[in-house]
């Protein structure tokens, strides 16, 4: 094996566990109404295995984030509406850090510490990227449009700084992931009583008020920054 594909196997091993995990259809559980069909179930088994299943929980979810999975909103969702928003956001959180970093050491590794010079493209965007690497990092762990396992791979090919990746994270994830979790727990109030899910259901301040904070969280960054350049332009 050479030297290039030896760096590629983490990489490589972890997404071939990710489509393989996908395919499985363990993921189809976490389907918003399945988990309100299965929700009583699923509690009665909480409380029979309170470590167990919240280790089940952590554990899927950091391998759905280190093999970049699709969809593990869901799950977030899910560990709001089965375990509250502040005890699924502990869980997601604890998760979203192990799993973003298997990933990016996988990806650092298989990128390499940079011996040959890469394309021009390449040295602009790391260029600008190292000017403010703590905007940039910030802003993309908040926008949620970006798959999270794109937006970690993309970081590690810019080279951002371990310690800024895990600050940004743990700070960045967590706050998403309160807002998700805050949402899955609102699912689960306003949709207990077996109604079906309609927009009606969804005009509720447990669920606008988080959607609501989470479009500001992910403007504030840009804003911040567009501000500070124009008060820092001269007149």
């Amino acid at each position: 094996m050479t030297g290039r594909w030896r760096a590629l196997l983490p990489l490589l091993l972890l997404l071939a566990g990710g489509a393989a995990l996908f395919a499985s259809g363990a993921l189809d559980r976490f389907e918003p109404h399945r988990l309100l069909a299965e929700e009583g179930h699923l509690r009665a088994g909480i409380a029979a295995n309170p470590v167990t299943s919240r280790l089940a929980f952590a554990g899927l979810l950091a391998l759905a984030i280190a093999t970049g999975v699709p969809g593990t909103i869901l799950l977030v969702l899910g560990g709001g509406l089965l375990f509250g928003a502040v005890e699924g956001t502990a869980l997601s959180s604890v998760a979203l850090v192990l799993g973003s970093l298997a990933l990016y050491l996988a990806s650092r590794y298989a990128f390499g510490a940079g011996r040959k010079d890469p394309p021009l493209l390449a040295q602009r965007l790391r260029k600008g990227f190292a000017a403010h690497p703590v905007t940039y990092t910030l802003a993309l762990r908040f926008v949620p449009v970006v798959p999270l396992g794109a937006m970690t791979v993309a970081l590690a090919w810019l080279r951002c700084p371990l310690w800024l990746f895990i600050g940004a994270t743990w700070l960045g994830g967590t706050v998403s992931l309160f807002v998700e979790s805050s949402v899955g727990a609102g699912l689960g109030e306003t949709l207990g009583d077996g109604k079906a899910v309609s927009a009606a259901n969804l005009l509720d301040g447990r669920i606008l008020v988080p959607l609501a904070a989470f479009a500001i969280l992910t403007i504030l960054p840009l804003a911040a920054r567009t501000l500070v350049t124009r008060l820092r332009r001269p007149r």
